[in-house]
């Protein structure tokens, strides 16, 4: 199978769950809260959602300084907004837009494994700090979500807990384990290498840490407020535990720009929440806009003036 058959086959296998989820969670009541929305709550979420990726485009930027290259700031902006159009628009969810990025940011001159390693990591980081809140939310959540799971809650709290614990602690782990052995030979273990042997690690994963944290939480703000505004209600646990399934499936290859996958595990996520079907896909789809808002007007922006970009 050729790789546009491939694509167009994800497209349409997107399309079809999209459409069948729409289908199961009641059109009519769908449509009639997606026309009664909140223009406020919506422009809040959308406030929101823009804040988060410029968060986690400068997130990428330190990382890249932290590989020893460097990316202007606006350089940075413009190339994370031009990938987020390409992750709306083609099939593969966020590959094709972080391949862009590592080839936009090795034609300005940085080398090939910093440019590839900064992406890889910056996607990691981001995954990272998303399963340690959704595990946050999960712990919080335990005697609403225990039922659905079929154990007790305090079962499924202490899972939970020790699941945020170990993501909080094995990334200084892995870096002070690092620092301890020779050099590997393969070029992406010797970049980790390089990372955790420089003076100021420390300081920089702190940074990065913090900076995911900060786009996972205001992402996760965005999604309420979008749910908000088709005035969906949920507590602060529910949406920090929701948002990692939901963005983890729409992050999966099998679509275009997460829709389909998105909306199915909105559904499923904010179920044991009471949150009906046509309020959880409505949310997913108010999200999703936000991203395809935000990755046409940004490839937009950032387009235009790039001869004009300056050293930082």
């Amino acid at each position: 199978m050729s790789r546009t058959h491939k694509a167009l086959l994800r497209g349409l296998l997107g399309l079809g769950l999209l459409l069948g989820v729409m289908a199961l969670a009641d059109l009519p009541q769908l449509w009639l809260r997606l026309r009664q929305a909140q223009p406020l709550w919506l422009l809040a979420g959308l406030a929101l959602a823009l804040a988060s990726n410029i968060v986690s485009a400068l997130r990428w930027r330190a990382l890249v300084q932290w590989l020893g290259a460097d990316m202007p700031g606006r350089s940075a902006l413009r190339w994370y907004f031009q990938a987020m159009g390409l992750n709306a628009l083609l099939p593969g969810a966020v590959v094709g837009g972080d391949v862009y990025r590592a080839v936009a940011l090795r034609q300005s001159g940085a080398n090939a494994v910093a440019a590839s390693a900064s992406v890889l990591l910056d996607r990691l980081s981001g995954l990272w700090m998303l399963c340690v809140l959704g595990a946050l939310g999960a712990l919080a959540s335990a005697p609403v979500l225990a039922p659905w799971a079929g154990v007790p809650a305090w079962a499924l709290a202490g899972l939970a807990g020790l699941a945020a614990v170990l993501g909080l602690v094995l990334p200084w782990a892995g870096m002070r384990h690092l620092r301890r052995r020779a050099a590997p030979a393969h070029r992406w273990l010797a970049a980790l290498h390089t990372l955790a042997n420089q003076p100021d690690t420390g300081p920089r994963l702190l940074h990065q840490a913090l900076a995911s944290m900060a786009v996972q939480v205001l992402s996760a703000a965005a999604l309420a407020a979008g749910a908000w505004a088709l005035g969906v209600q949920a507590a602060w646990p529910a949406w920090a535990f929701a948002m990692a399934p939901i963005f983890l499936l729409a992050a999966l290859p099998v679509s275009v720009g997460g829709w389909g996958t998105r909306e199915a595990a909105a559904v499923l996520a904010l179920a044991p929440f009471g949150v009906d079907a046509a309020g959880a896909v409505g949310a997913a789809l108010v999200y999703g806009l936000y991203g395809l808002v935000q990755g046409g007007a940004g490839a937009l922006a950032f387009g235009l003036g790039a001869a004009r970009d300056k050293n930082a």
